[in-house]
């Protein structure tokens, strides 16, 4: 019997400081159905909140950190503009000195990805054992009179232990990828890049016909292209995916998707016709945290369901970059807990 990629834990961590939406529009907030979200700290970095995802992946499962061959880290804000977070992390956390480290710079198609270059990785036999991190402190570059801005995102992160497997199948399949650089102004941090420099770059603010206040430093968010593009890019990769596997919908498990905001999963599941589906659609208490929604819901549907009943799960995430990514996930043989 052969060895593929398995999902084998998943941890998450939230920053303690908690922000309410009570302030904003109620109808807007009810349209995106989230109710607070959590903060990083002032000297919180996106690498400290991935270490303690880490270190509550080691802390659950019986996971011999020594053992990891590599660290791969989804950051948009990383620690330093060098060296790489993922390498700062591979010391922290203990990890031995023959393991590859490495950040990949990706937004809410980030889980997807990463699951995608894990896998690559083991199954071309250069590592058995991977440590997948996702970070987010989106909040920190948001400005907090955006209004159309600042009550979506939460900030944290996640951990993700793969391992080979022996199975009869891959366990993570069909996956589909897509991008539309066009469009990458859609969501962007205009300046602070080597496009706009920060010595040389003034920073300006700007308020727009709706009051939204924002700088060329911080998050800029066309809310209404990036609805138009989930429901233009989404359902036909949910279709490839599907046709990849050679499933149906009826043989889908559950779907857990990029968590946006509620409004536009609900959009999105009846434009993919997957109503009938067990279907995960919970961000009230945390927010979009980018790349982090996906393990965040799929810890949220492990607690609740008998891990061997999942397996056909169909992960698909969108966003930044314009990018988006799915795939079938089989998790019937996560380790338990300790």
């Amino acid at each position: 019997m052969k060895k593929y990629a398995c999902i084998k834990g998943i941890a998450t961590y939230l920053p303690p400081q908690v922000a309410s939406n009570d302030g904003e529009d109620p109808r807007f907030i009810k349209k995106l159905g989230i109710q607070e979200r959590h903060l990083a700290g002032k000297e919180e970095s996106a690498g400290d909140l991935a270490y303690e995802a880490a270190e509550n992946l080691f802390r659950r499962y019986d996971i011999r950190r020594e053992e990891i061959d590599f660290l791969l880290l989804c950051v948009q804000h990383p620690d330093h503009q060098m060296p790489t977070t993922a390498c700062e992390l591979q010391a922290r956390l203990g990890l031995p000195n023959s393991c590859g480290a490495l950040d990949y710079n990706l937004g809410c198609s980030g889980y997807s990805y990463g699951l995608a270059l894990a896998k690559g990785l083991m199954e071309a036999g250069m590592a058995e054992r991977v440590l997948l991190l996702t970070t987010s402190v989106y909040l920190k570059y948001i400005n907090k009179e955006d209004h159309a801005c600042y009550p979506l995102f939460g900030d944290g992160a996640t951990a993700t232990y793969l391992a080979m497997e022996e199975g009869e199948a891959p366990f993570l399949h069909s996956f589909v990828f897509g991008t539309d650089g066009s469009r990458y102004d859609k969501i962007i941090i205009p300046a602070g890049g080597s496009r706009n420099m920060p010595r040389e770059t003034p920073e300006v603010f700007e308020t727009d016909e709706r009051g939204n206040t924002r700088s060329n430093y911080e998050v800029a968010m066309d809310g209404t292209a990036i609805t138009y593009f989930t429901l233009r890019e989404v359902p036909p990769m949910v279709e490839q995916v599907l046709a990849k596997a050679g499933i149906t919908r009826e043989d889908l498990d559950y779907c857990v998707f990029h968590q946006a905001n509620k409004f536009m999963l609900e959009y999105v599941r009846k434009k993919c016709g997957l109503t009938e589906v067990p279907f995960h659609n919970n961000i009230e208490k945390i927010g979009n945290t980018v790349a982090g929604t996906i393990p965040f819901g799929l810890e949220e549907v492990l607690a609740e369901h008998d891990a061997g009943t999942l397996r056909r799960v169909l992960l698909a995430g969108f966003g930044v970059g314009l990018s988006w990514g799915g795939c079938i996930a089989d998790l019937s043989r996560k380790l338990e807990k300790k």
